[in-house]
């Protein structure tokens, strides 16, 4: 029976601690594995995982659109307050794809991005064929643009536009602002003032966006090494932009703005961004959950949008005029455009108070991205924008009105989209679940192998002390009986005494 318990402690004892060298063993080879899986299959390689999901996003992109109508354009002719009401959203499913892709030997690969745009009625709140008041925004824009010619030119065109019947506001459907309308001024102005909108035929704000491309972009695969993956090595073959006045500005820094570089810290994260014309950086500002996956989000500072005053690192983007929106008539044909958060959130409280109708908020109008840090993958984002106008009155072209000098905005739209359905159940499955029970599994390895060897101490313990209790004792002396010398003196006197009494 000892025998037997202390072949159980023992294989106790084994058991145990080939479970604790599974538990090291986890501990300090499981991130290992971990680590070598995810750069493994996020670097832009057609054998890894992610490769697919970069090539052809899978993730369902939305766009919503809101215009900013004018209630009161006579009144505004006239110096009055503009009056705005928001309507829309018009909605648009939007789908990614890359083409024309190209490895090279530099650990670099150039593709080109389409993005193809079908309007969603059942998630829109009206239709393209709806009519909206907004600014004649070539005929506007036109007009600041000419203020510093002569004003023999600005009559000309003045009188121009009135035979054309152009008037400072227009009333045309969504579709038409959208993706373009037929303009006779397009000509017009080209002929008094030739190359000042160098393009012909129709003219609207997003006729650029659908079927076109971003322009070529050529990033680092990460094959060599994993924290450059997705980093822009150029775009449009340049390493700088010259849109902007300082270098600085016209750098061209991080991603294209759909993954980043895996083990992401909880700093900031850059992108360059074709529509913005610069490159733009969010700052952490908390961690989550996005369906049971861990994410960092990341957010706009106030400083993207602060002018050179504010904050001088942007003065590259002057001139500028109020912090919270930046001028971009340098990469948009010289047009009065001005680019910032929706209802100008964020921004100076003068630009909202000079019209009615805005209400900034952050839940609605602050943009972000959910970004898994381990994989640098975006899991939900929404990146947000207002397109804005800077309207005036301009001397010698009297369709302009006594207009005060105003920043007006036209329009903002969201580019929304998530991680959803068997894309998110393999990634939380590969990424996710089994990480965290190979995490959970080292630390119930060490666990079991203290109780085992606990156990293994404890039986032995016990049969060794009941092997001592069962074995036979083995003393030093023999019992002999006492010699009569050694008994005790009343004794041999009474042996004594019985002799004599015997003898009588």
């Amino acid at each position: 029976m000892a025998a037997a318990r202390r072949r159980v402690s023992v294989g106790l004892g084994l058991a145990g601690a080939a479970c604790a060298l599974l538990g090291v063993s986890l501990l300090l080879v499981g991130p290992l594995i971990i680590k070598e899986q995810v750069i493994k299959n996020v670097r832009i390689d057609p054998s890894s995982i992610s490769f697919s999901m970069w090539k052809d996003i899978p993730v369902p992109f939305y766009m919503s659109v809101h215009f900013f109508e004018v209630l009161n354009p006579k009144e505004v002719l006239q110096g009055a307050k503009p009056v705005l009401n928001q309507r829309g959203p018009y909605v648009y499913r939007e789908f990614r794809y890359k083409t024309n892709i190209t490895f090279h030997d530099n650990d670099t690969v150039s593709f080109l991005e389409y993005r193809k745009l079908f309007f969603q009625p059942d998630l829109s709140n009206g239709s393209e064929d709806e009519y909206i008041v907004v600014p004649n925004i070539l005929m506007m824009g036109a007009a600041v643009m000419m203020e510093n010619l002569p004003n023999f030119v600005k009559l000309l065109l003045s009188g121009a536009l009135a035979g054309l019947k152009q008037e400072a506001f227009m009333n045309r459907t969504v579709g038409e602002i959208m993706w373009g309308y037929e303009d006779p001024l397009i000509d017009t102005i080209n002929m008094f003032v030739p190359g000042l909108i160098p393009f012909k035929g129709k003219f609207g704000l997003f006729i650029e966006l659908n079927n076109s491309n971003s322009g070529l972009f050529t990033v680092n695969t990460g094959m060599k090494n994993i924290s450059r993956v997705h980093m822009v090595d150029s775009w449009n073959g340049l390493k700088k932009v010259n849109y902007w006045r300082s270098s600085e500005c016209n750098m061209i820094n991080g991603t294209a703005g759909e993954m980043w570089p895996p083990f992401m810290s909880p700093t900031s994260l850059e992108f360059y961004s074709p529509d913005a014309c610069r490159s733009m950086t969010l700052v952490y500002e908390r961690s989550g959950k996005f369906e049971g996956v861990p994410t960092y989000r990341f957010v706009a500072p106030k400083t993207l949008f602060a002018n050179g005053t504010d904050y001088p690192p942007n003065e590259g983007f002057c001139p500028c005029m109020q912090s919270g929106i930046q001028n971009v008539s340098t990469c948009r044909l010289n047009a009065p455009i001005f680019i910032s958060h929706p209802h100008f959130y964020n921004a100076d409280p003068a630009l909202v108070n000079a019209v009615e109708g805005l209400h900034p908020s952050k839940d609605q109008h602050a943009l972000f991205l959910d970004v898994h840090p381990m994989t640098g993958i975006p899991m939900n984002c929404s990146i947000k924008l207002q397109l804005n106008l800077y309207i005036k009155q301009v001397s010698g072209i009297i369709q302009t009105g006594k207009i005060k000098p105003v920043v007006l905005p036209l329009l903002w739209f969201a580019e929304s989209g998530s991680i959803e359905g068997s894309v998110l159940k393999q990634f939380y499955t590969n990424l996710v679940l089994i990480p965290s029970l190979l995490d959970y599994l080292q630390y119930i390895f060490l666990g079991l192998s203290v109780l085992l060897i606990m156990s293994a101490a404890v039986l032995m313990a016990t049969s060794q002390r009941t092997a001592a209790e069962k074995s036979p004792r083995h003393p030093t002396t023999q019992s002999k009986p006492p010699s009569s010398s050694e008994t005790t003196p009343l004794l041999h006197d009474a042996d004594t005494l019985s002799q004599d009494d015997a003898e009588a």
